[in-house]
């Protein structure tokens, strides 16, 4: 079972809810890291969710900051990582590990 690092989402939030990566078939993935960057001038919230769980609920995101967060969480095949911001000025960086 090879492990391969991947990045699984890069870019701007959206403010509805989308989807960021959908774990492929036959792979188990392992979202290791959300880095989020707002370059607005005023304080953001953001929504991260895995299958439709809150992993980051509304969390506040400070004026023209970067905040990061480190996680092992194991995603099953067809399993979603969604997320939304309160503007598009907040930017995602998600990675991890596909395990085919």
């Amino acid at each position: 079972m090879p492990a391969s690092p991947k990045l699984f989402y890069r870019g701007s939030a959206e403010t509805t809810n989308s989807t960021l990566y959908t774990v492929p078939a036959s792979t188990t993935s392992v979202l290791t890291d959300i880095v989020i960057s707002n370059t607005n001038a005023n304080q953001q919230y953001v929504t991260i969710t895995v299958d439709g769980i809150n992993i980051l609920p509304t969390i506040p995101v400070s004026a023209n900051s970067v905040t990061n967060f480190q996680f092992r969480t194991v995603i099953p095949t067809g399993d979603l990582i969604q997320g939304l911001a309160t503007s598009t000025d907040v930017k995602f960086h998600i990675s991890g590990v596909e395990i085919v």
